[in-house]
């Protein structure tokens, strides 16, 4: 049933795939969840009476990305949506009508993992989930491990699995991703001009060595706890290849807490209000924005918001950033596309490899958000920062899919 898909050199790979363990390393956008999870839904429409399991390092996380994934093509094929005799919402569980279900879990440590045995594992963004869970889960699945992440840095997988027989290694880029428009894929590649080794991370999905990242004084809450103040909303502006972001402060105790409230492409300022109203925002929050976008803000202010622009200096950026880490971060767990830039914004280098005191522009449609906040409620003495912006085009990325990496 799978060749009616609309599938990848990836799904291919995997669905072919022979051995005991998959392991799929690769860049950004290359669709290798995607594929895995139309894989899975292919065996258990072919197969009754299996147990899938997919697990994330949250549910959040799940469902911002695999989860997300799944029901979309349970959406769109109408061979699939045959099979489904049921989705349980609450649970996250796809029934068939031949006893084959899949599942979508997380687990808080290993004790938990010991839970349930399976025919299929999935371990989706697997260098956020540890060692002694992964192991759990493995021993517990009988015929085959898909494992999927962005190889930010080397981590379990490169010291305990790598190399082994019965391990197959897919590496794979957006170039492989035929679905992927191509400003998306320039926008990848430009990663190539602030940083060589987060070009090669993203772009090509090989195994980097991520350091300096700006902002490490932070770690995940699961709420807004009761008391704290609101300090302000900021909004980033956004539109086709750019998302608009917002997030709300507030500050309890001499923390920050940080929640996300819009991260999204091709909003217009009419649809920037709409998201807010419909999320129940008050027009009487203030909101600090973007100063460089007048026309937007005033927009914005015409339809009842109270909004201000930021107050920008020569050495805005490195000033807000030292106001930031002079606070703990508390970021909730649902704002995953915050917890995603948090662990990718880093200092840019120069071409020793020696670290420039002003951050890659890059993964920063929240936490720039986060700093106007940070320069108009929470202000220190500024400090001087170079500033340095080139523009990059670079059409060399149509790799024919033939350099998929299979090992």
């Amino acid at each position: 049933m799978h060749s009616g898909y609309q599938a990848s050199v990836l799904f291919t790979a995997n669905y072919n795939a022979k051995a005991h363990m998959v392991i799929n390393q690769g860049g950004t956008s290359s669709g290798k969840t995607y594929a895995i999870i139309q894989v899975l839904f292919a065996m258990a429409c072919e197969n009754a009476g299996l147990v899938i399991t997919v697990v994330g390092q949250d549910i959040p996380n799940l469902k911002a990305g695999a989860l997300r994934d799944a029901l979309k093509i349970y959406n769109d094929s109408t061979q699939v949506s045959a099979c489904v005799k049921s989705y349980n919402k609450s649970e996250r569980v796809f029934e068939f009508h031949n006893g084959t279900a899949i599942e979508f879990k997380s687990y808080d440590d290993a004790q938990d993992a010991k839970s349930g045995k399976r025919d299929y594992l999935f371990i989706n963004e697997a260098n956020g989930i540890g060692w002694q869970v992964y192991s759990e889960l493995a021993l517990r699945t009988r015929i085959r491990i898909y494992i999927d992440y962005n190889p930010n840095v080397a981590f379990w997988v490169h010291d305990n699995l790598l190399g082994r027989d019965d391990v197959q290694l897919i590496i794979s880029d957006h170039r492989h991703n035929p679905f992927l428009d191509d400003a998306m894929r320039s926008k990848i590649e430009s990663l190539k001009l602030v940083d060589e080794e987060q070009w090669k991370v993203y772009a090509r999905g090989l195994t980097g060595k991520i350091s300096g990242l700006v902002l490490t004084n932070w770690l995940l809450c699961d709420a807004i706890p009761p008391g704290a103040r609101l300090l302000a909303l900021g909004l980033d502006f956004g539109f086709t290849n750019d998302e608009t972001g917002c997030i709300e402060v507030y500050r309890c105790n001499g923390e920050l807490w940080i929640n996300e409230l819009i991260y999204e492409t091709g909003l217009t300022n009419v649809d920037i209000s709409d998201r807010l109203t419909g999320i129940g925002i008050s027009k009487y929050t203030q909101i600090i924005a973007d100063s460089a976008e007048p026309k937007s803000i005033e927009e914005l202010r015409r339809l009842g918001w109270y909004i201000t622009g930021v107050k920008k200096g020569a050495d805005s950026i490195k000033n807000s950033i030292d106001i930031l880490k002079r606070y703990k971060l508390n970021i909730t767990r649902n704002s995953i596309n915050l917890r995603e830039e948090l662990s990718r914004y880093k200092w840019r280098t120069d071409r020793s490899g020696r670290t420039i005191n002003e951050p890659v522009d890059r993964f920063n449609h929240l936490i720039d958000p986060l700093r106007y906040i940070a320069l108009n409620k929470l202000k220190i003495s500024k400090l001087v920062m170079p500033k340095s912006k080139l523009p990059y085009r670079d059409n060399n990325w149509h790799a024919p899919l033939s350099n998929l990496i299979s090992i």
